[in-house]
């Protein structure tokens, strides 16, 4: 009779059987990873299957990012032209384009100092009476014209021959940074196209299929890291007394057997959760709030699994107290 009622306790997982003792019932759980891409495309192959041991940096999928890599060489030729701009600005103009410059400028004097005589000659002639005024007036109008010509010119000649002011080498090299991020940037996103695994763990679920479009951000594979396990139990905090970070629980995973395993508290809910149990009575009785529990294994448990279901003695063992 004492085992059966024994065998109940621990089916129905009732506290106060016996002296006191009980159990209470958690679930074990460990790290999930959703694998998801940063850009969306296409699902071009996918590597593993469900249940399959994957290692960090494993390859698991590739996805068809024909826009990215189109993107990309725009970017890097985007970069390339910006490059250029800056090394034009960083040597200075060929001798080529010096020496143009120059021989611009000898002309445009030259034609001005022809444009210079001849109005002097007109102004002279004018004066006597020789020529009407008019063709005076328009030699002065040419000579001012070459004379113009030849500022501008020379302008050019001073310009080519010391080459670019200092703002304008410093615009050029900003301009080059620039094309360089996005580069980077396009460079990136085309190697997102590559998925791998980030943690050592089993491949869970498989979310998408070959040839499906993903979105940035949607998962295309989960994997369960088990090497970071732990068990998650839902107290009433009337069960909390004494229960503190860095205390022993021990229990029974049933699909294990019979062995009791031990877990150390590394985590109590600092606010209540989403169960609350209402008192029965209006008065003598107060509302009880459900805390979460988490506690980990010292090392991981060969054949845990997440969603396993977790017998846990209550209350946990404490060691006896020396008495002064």
């Amino acid at each position: 009779m004492t085992r059966l009622v024994r065998g109940l306790c621990g089916a129905l997982l009732l506290t106060g059987c016996g002296r006191g003792a009980g159990m209470v019932q958690g679930e074990t759980d460990a790290t999930h990873v959703d694998i998801a891409p940063k850009v969306s495309g296409g699902v071009d192959s996918i590597y593993v299957r469900e249940g399959d041991m994957v290692r960090r940096g494993q390859l698991l999928a590739t996805l068809d990012g024909t826009e990215i890599r189109a993107r990309a060489a725009q970017a890097h030729a985007a970069r390339d032209a910006a490059q250029a701009a800056r090394d034009r600005a960083v040597r200075g103009y060929r001798p080529e384009e010096i020496r143009s410059a120059r021989d611009n400028y000898r002309r445009a004097a030259a034609a001005e100092a022809i444009a210079e005589t001849t109005f002097a000659r007109y102004d002279r002639l004018t004066s006597e009476g020789v020529i009407p005024t008019q063709k005076r007036d328009e030699a002065e109008a040419n000579y001012r014209t070459a004379r113009e010509a030849t500022g501008a010119a020379r302008a050019q000649y001073e310009l080519v021959f010391s080459g670019m002011r200092v703002e304008d080498r410093a615009a050029a090299m900003a301009d080059l940074r620039k094309a360089e991020g996005a580069v980077a940037e396009a460079t990136s996103y085309v190697d997102d196209n590559i998925l791998r695994a980030s943690v050592d763990g089993q491949v869970m679920v498989k979310v998408v299929e070959q040839g499906e479009l993903v979105s940035p951000g949607l998962p295309v594979l989960t994997v369960v890291d088990l090497s970071d396990q732990w068990i998650t139990v839902n107290l009433r905090e009337d069960r909390l007394a004494g229960l503190k970070v860095g205390d022993t629980l021990t229990a029974v995973i049933p699909a294990l057997g019979p062995d009791r395993l031990r877990f150390r508290v590394y985590y109590i809910s600092p606010l209540g959760s989403f169960a609350t149990w209402r008192a029965t009575r209006e008065t003598g009785g107060f509302d009880v709030r459900t805390f979460e529990v988490r506690a980990r294994p010292p090392k991981p448990i060969d054949g845990l699994r997440p969603g396993m279901s977790a017998l846990i003695d209550w209350p946990p063992e404490r060691p006896a107290r020396a008495s002064g």
